[in-house]
């Protein structure tokens, strides 16, 4: 009969294995939240729009708006857009609409088409830009996880909140609040750029494909969105004293580096954007006792702050 070996075990060992049993299975990592994960961000999560991508509104009483481009998405509205900057046609203009609920609408107020102001070497004619198949939309498509009425995919491209059909291969800017759009007449292709509104209101997701969006305000829609309403139709304003004056639209490209406005915007083709968007589909802090798992495009926070010089 073969001899038993016996085998030491160190004391060390089974007191942790008893302590391990006493413990019962390990709790799970406590979800963390928006800011928490803000807090452990690295440089790497956050990116600098591109100087020539970038819109400075100069308001008359010294405010500034913020305006990321979108070429990806329509990039002939964007050149007219860079060229409307460039040569200062917005310069001395102003917002002449503020319809609640609704936009915010800037540009000339002249109605007669022969007494507007020239819109220099910029198209007169444009092309309707209501969707996009430019590759870099893929390239940096994150997908959302919930179901969209208006769009079979939605998620983020570009840093944008945008709508996808993956059969046809197209993206479109959503109309979520601080989306900028080029107003229009009834055709689709009679935008020229000169009049850009932006989203102030509910979402509204009905125009989304009957627009040609070229970007989204990230800083200073609090400028925007508390301007008085218009009390003519559409939220026009009467009279002219009633317009908000506009000093300058400039590209930041053009401006000064010492008189830019520097920020940063996290990325949304990171693991920690996705982790934030979890974190905003079920709130598990202590205010919250149901939790909703369901988020919808436009109520995914797109977290903006101020950029080391």
């Amino acid at each position: 009969m073969p001899k038993l070996r016996t085998i030491v075990v160190p004391l060390s060992l089974v007191l942790a294995c008893l302590d391990a049993q006493a413990a019962g299975p390990a709790a799970p990592a406590k979800p963390r939240s928006m800011q928490e994960i803000l807090d452990a961000s690295t440089p790497a999560d956050w990116r600098r729009p591109a100087p020539e991508d970038t819109l400075y509104m100069d308001l008359a009483d010294g405010h500034r708006v913020v305006i990321e481009l979108a070429p990806a998405l329509a990039p002939q509205h964007v050149a007219n857009v860079r060229t409307f900057a460039r040569e200062g046609y917005w310069n001395g203009l102003s917002i002449v609409r503020s319809q609640d609920n609704f936009v915010v609408q800037w540009g000339d107020p002249e109605e007669d088409a022969k007494k507007r102001k020239p819109i220099g070497s910029a198209k007169a004619k444009l092309p309707a830009e209501f969707t996009s198949r430019d590759a870099a939309l893929a390239k940096g498509w994150t997908r959302l996880p919930d179901v969209d009425g208006w769009a079979p995919e939605v998620g983020f491209a570009a840093g944008m909140p945008v709508g996808r059909d993956p059969k046809a291969g197209t993206y479109w800017m959503a109309h979520c609040y601080g989306a900028v759009g080029a107003g229009r007449n009834e055709a689709a292709d009679s935008s020229d750029a000169t009049e850009l509104y932006v989203v102030t209101g509910q979402s509204p997701r009905q125009l989304d494909r009957n627009m040609s969006m070229v970007g989204r305000v990230v800083q200073g829609m609090e400028w925007l969105s508390t301007i008085p309403r218009g009390t003519g139709p559409l939220g026009f304003f009467e009279k002219p004293e009633q317009r908000v004056a506009i000093r300058s639209i400039r590209l930041a490209s053009d401006v000064p580096a010492a008189e830019r406005t520097e920020v940063e915007l996290l990325r949304t083709d990171s693991p920690l954007f996705a982790e934030l968007v979890e974190a905003r589909r079920n709130r598990r802090d202590a205010f919250y006792k149901v939790q909703a798992g369901h988020i919808d495009l436009c109520n995914v926070p797109l977290p903006v702050r101020d950029a080391k010089r």
